[in-house]
C-alpha cells in the first residue's frame, strides 16, 4: 500500500459523507462507500446518497453496483471494496472509506474470514423459518446459542438463519466466527463522527422529513417495477420497508404519515445499535460533529503517522 486509507464511520445522520468529501478533496483522494443500501441502483433518496453533482468530481466506488432484486452480502462487499482500496492506494491516492454499515466496515478493516456455507443446511433452516415463523426460530437459536440470540434482533430472519447454519456447520457458537479487533488492515486511520444524542435526534428528524418531502414515496413506487418487493435486503431498508407497508395498506396520507414516523423511530433505534457496536472498537478516534476544522484535524492525524 502506497497511500494509507482513512475510514470515516459512525451513526446515521452524523455528517460522514460531507466530512469524507472534505478530506478527499484536500488530499486528492477517492471515496469507497461502506453503506450497504447505497450499493443499490435507484435507492437514492432513502439512503441519502450523494447526487453526482454533490460528489464534487471526486470518484466514488461501491455505489450503484447492485440491482434492486439482488442480495447484498458482506462477503461480496469485502472482496470488491478491498480490491478498490488496493487499486486506489497503488496509484498513490488515499482511499477514503465512508459509511455506517457495521459488519461491512469491520469485515473490511479486520479482513474477516467468513465461515463456510452449505446450501442444503441453509435451505432447511429457511424452510423452518417459513413454517414456524421468525419468533419461534429465534427461540430455537436462543436454545442452541444464547449469546447469538441476544445479539440478533428477534425480527431478523435472515441473520437468525445464518447463525443457525454456522452453529450447525462449525459446532461452535456463532460469535466464534466474528471478526477480531486487531491492527486495522492497511494501517487504516479510523475516524468516528458523532453528536450529542438530542442534537442527532433533531438531525434524524430533519433527514427523515427531507426524504419524504423530496420524493421517497415516489422512489419506492418506481422501484416496485424493478423488483424491490422480491429483493431480500433492499425491501427491508429503513424507509423503504415502512413506505412499502403503507402502500400495501392503501397509501393514504395517514398511512404515509405513520410510515414517516416509523422511519424516524427505526432510524433512531438503528443509531443506538451503531453506537453500541462502534464504541467497542478502541481504534476509533472520535470527533464531535459540531466541531470546527474537522477535515484539518483528520488530515493532521493521518499525516502524523503516514
Amino acid at each position: 500500500m502506497s497511500a494509507r486509507p482513512i475510514a470515516v464511520i459512525g451513526p446515521t445522520g452524523a455528517g460522514k459523507s460531507a466530512l469524507a468529501l472534505d478530506i478527499a478533496e484536500r488530499l486528492g483522494g477517492e471515496i469507497v462507500n461502506a453503506d450497504a443500501m447505497q450499493l443499490y441502483r435507484g435507492m437514492d433518496i432513502g439512503t441519502a446518497k450523494l447526487t453526482v453533482a454533490e460528489r464534487r468530481g471526486i470518484p466514488h466506488h461501491q455505489l450503484d453496483v447492485l440491482d434492486i432484486a439482488q442480495t447484498a452480502t458482506v462477503a461480496r462487499y469485502q472482496v470488491a471494496a478491498a480490491a478498490d482500496i488496493e487499486a486506489i492506494a497503488a496509484r498513490g491516492v488515499p482511499p477514503v472509506i465512508v459509511g455506517g454499515s457495521m459488519l461491512y466496515i469491520q469485515s473490511l478493516l479486520d479482513e474477516w474470514a467468513f465461515p463456510a456455507t452449505d446450501a442444503q443446511v441453509r435451505a432447511r433452516w429457511e424452510q423452518q423459518l417459513a413454517e414456524i415463523g421468525v419468533a419461534a426460530l429465534h427461540t430455537e437459536l436462543a436454545r442452541r446459542d444464547p449469546a447469538a440470540a441476544a445479539a440478533i434482533l428477534a425480527t431478523d430472519g435472515r441473520r437468525i438463519v445464518r447463525a443457525l447454519e454456522v452453529v450447525e456447520l462449525t459446532g461452535q457458537p456463532f460469535a466464534a466466527s466474528a471478526p477480531r479487533i486487531g491492527e486495522p488492515r492497511w494501517d487504516t486511520l479510523i475516524i468516528g463522527l458523532d453528536w450529542p444524542t438530542e442534537i442527532l435526534d433533531e438531525r434524524l428528524a430533519q433527514r427523515t422529513d427531507a426524504m419524504f418531502d423530496t420524493g421517497l414515496v415516489d422512489e419506492v413506487r418506481g422501484l416496485l417495477d424493478h423488483g424491490l418487493r422480491e429483493g431480500v435486503t433492499a425491501a427491508r431498508a429503513l424507509g423503504y420497508a415502512q413506505v412499502l407497508d403503507a402502500l400495501d395498506a392503501g397509501g393514504a396520507d395517514a398511512q404515509l404519515g405513520q410510515a414517516r414516523e416509523l422511519t424516524f423511530i427505526g432510524t433512531r433505534r438503528y443509531v443506538r445499535r451503531q453506537r453500541s457496536w462502534f464504541h467497542r472498537d478502541h481504534r476509533i478516534h472520535w470527533l464531535d460533529g459540531a466541531g470546527a476544522g474537522l477535515a484539518d484535524e483528520v488530515i493532521t492525524r493521518w499525516r502524523h503517522v503516514s
